[in-house]
């Protein structure tokens, strides 16, 4: 399938969240890490006693996006509370509880942990050194599942501390404070972080210094995606590590031509080539769906169902495919669970979910 793109890209709008309306369609962040310096000039009053913030979901690579490109999906993801806490020393947050999925297995050291470490990121960028935060965070998504678990966790976090001295923050420092915190957790890579923060689907065009733009999937159009997470824990560290270090010329013009067909399928609200190109990588998938039992299967069983295309959700397990038809939708996610089970011998879950286009988001507050 050809895509001609009838407008140029540069005269796309690219719409914004209400709270950052003031920042520019392309970001550039020339900030260093870890930020030790504070980017307000004076220390922001808390405007809120507490808050609670959401962040969502995301699907990472979408097939030949390794690395640079995401999207948020609306329905899922993990929630922070954060209060002004005068029990925790000045300039610190503590972490007070964790519930939800694994939570057992995630620590309350703000050091090691990926809502904590997001957290101490914001506080040193807005330089808080007079109040101490207390920090609560209920996970909605599984570990290791490649839904971007860990980049929920600080996205929420990052928002609920900004959010609470008043939003002093924009887009581009608050996906750096979550870079900060997937970069110790998974890797220095913004494809899950930066969507989950700003919503929709984000291409990150350069890592030295991190530039990323937002692409904007018409609002008029349909596009779901079929969500079937098995009962298996894929580490994005192991998955990485099967990764070729070298790649041929020929696989890497395919993968090129494959990703821009992605980006033009996004801009004009084309779900059938957007499918068609998630499910078109030849480098990454190849090496990762022998990993993940029933995979191969599972992205047959999608096809065959009527999907657009499937491929592995971020380093997998879960596989996402591609519809424009809720009702179709669920009958693709039921065939892709049989396969799960049937080739794999994994149980498994399957959800429909919409577009997220708002990403991380203050959900609930109490003034001061």
């Amino acid at each position: 399938m050809a895509f001609c793109c009838q407008s140029p890209i540069k005269t796309v709008t690219i719409p914004q969240p209400k709270a950052f309306a003031k920042t520019k369609p392309l970001f550039r962040c020339n900030l260093s890490l870890p930020s030790r310096s504070p980017l307000t000039s004076t220390e922001p009053e808390p405007v809120y006693a507490s808050v609670k913030a959401f962040a969502p979901a995301t699907v990472a690579n979408l097939g030949p996006g390794f690395d640079f490109l995401g999207c948020a999906v609306d329905g899922v993801g993990d929630f922070v509370s954060l209060s002004i806490d005068p029990h925790v020393h000045p300039g610190e947050i503590a972490i007070s509880e964790i519930t939800g999925d694994n939570a057992k297995k995630l620590s309350k050291n703000p050091l090691w942990n990926c809502a904590g470490i997001a957290a101490i990121e914001v506080m040193k960028m807005l330089g808080i050194r007079s109040v101490g935060l207390s920090l609560s965070l209920e996970k909605g998504l599984p570990l290791g599942s490649g839904l971007g678990s860990s980049a929920a966790s600080a996205a929420a976090a990052a928002v609920a501390v900004n959010e609470i001295f008043g939003g002093k923050l924009g887009l581009e420092e608050l996906v750096m404070a979550g870079l900060k915190s997937e970069e110790k957790v998974s890797g220095y890579h913004a494809d899950n972080i930066a969507p989950a923060i700003m919503g929709g689907f984000v291409l990150i065009s350069n890592y030295e210094p991190l530039e990323f733009v937002r692409l904007s999937f018409p609002e008029e159009k349909e596009l779901l995606f079929v969500l079937a997470s098995p009962e298996f824990e894929a580490p994005t560290k192991k998955m990485r590590a099967v990764l070729p270090l070298e790649i041929g010329m020929p696989h890497h013009v395919w993968n090129c031509s494959q990703a821009g067909a992605l980006v033009a399928a996004v801009l004009q609200g084309d779900s059938a080539g957007l499918g068609k190109a998630v499910s078109a990588d030849k480098i990454v998938e190849p090496r990762r769906a022998p990993l993940i039992p029933g995979m191969e299967a599972v992205k047959k069983a999608a096809i065959e169902a009527g999907a657009f295309g499937c491929t592995i959700s971020g380093a997998g397990p879960t596989a996402v495919a591609v519809t424009d038809n809720a009702e179709k939708g669920k009958v693709i996610g039921e065939r892709m669970v049989d396969a799960f089970l049937r080739d794999g011998n994994l149980k498994a879950a399957a959800s429909v979910q919409r577009l997220d286009r708002t990403g991380a988001r203050l959900i609930g507050s109490i003034p001061r």
